[in-house]
């Protein structure tokens, strides 16, 4: 093999060896991550969701001390995440935070949830009604009587009964995603549904003394 020869393969080497650094290197700080130690804003929202939802009492400084490191825990271990105390990426999906550097846009985060519980909820539904499940979320929402965020109203103590029974942490359906972008693209074909249930298993009379709207699949949407 020539001189020359060998010069190139090296500089393709080299060339090819740089590349795979700084696709690592982008990676890497593309994936958002706070741990004890961590201030700022991204914070105080951790620490603001985990107050809401029961698991942090500490104050909300925006400071990730042993108390909000000890509340992450506990919400991961609850939320079938691996409890290290960190919040990465995924236990930002789960917490409603959209991540920074995970290039999914503002949303990210509340598509996520939002499938999942379409997921849980809705798996085995015509498609139609996961769509009107995830609908029910966005209703809730804008409606004054729940929590004005999609996490808020899926972690709203007693509102889906997939967080008790270990559904929600189950694998997601891909349909779930279309679902969930369906209707936070608008659609809703549970006309302003802000209730649905399974007559074949509800149990609360009240459940039933709501107003319905529409039966779609096993489930009726209610106001």
């Amino acid at each position: 093999m020539s001189a020359e020869r060998k010069k190139l393969i090296l500089a393709l080497c080299i060339v090819f060896a740089v590349n795979i650094f700084l696709i690592a290197l982008a990676q890497h700080a593309s994936a958002d991550l706070y741990k004890r130690g961590a201030s700022g804003q991204v914070v105080s929202q951790i620490q603001t969701r985990l107050k809401n939802w029961g698991y942090y009492s500490g104050a909300v400084d925006g400071v990730y001390g042993s108390r909000t490191e000890e509340a992450v825990r506990w919400f991961q271990r609850r939320n079938g995440l691996a409890p290290d105390g960190q919040v990465g990426n995924l236990t930002l999906a789960a917490l409603g935070i959209p991540a920074s550097g995970g290039g999914g846009g503002g949303n990210s985060g509340d598509l996520d949830l939002l499938a999942r519980l379409i997921s849980a909820e809705a798996r085995g539904e015509p498609y139609v009604g996961q769509v009107a499940v995830g609908a029910v979320v966005l209703n809730r929402v804008d409606h004054p009587s729940f929590p004005n965020s999609i996490s808020g109203v899926i972690y709203q103590p007693g509102a889906f009964s997939c967080l008790a029974d270990g559904q929600f942490d189950q694998p997601v359906a891909e349909s779930a995603y279309r679902a969930a972008r369906d209707a936070m693209g608008g659609y809703d074909p549970s006309y302003g549904a802000i209730y649905y249930f399974n007559p074949a298993t509800a149990t609360s009379k009240w459940i039933w003394s709501r107003p319905l709207i529409v039966e779609i699949g096993s489930h009726r949407f209610c106001s």
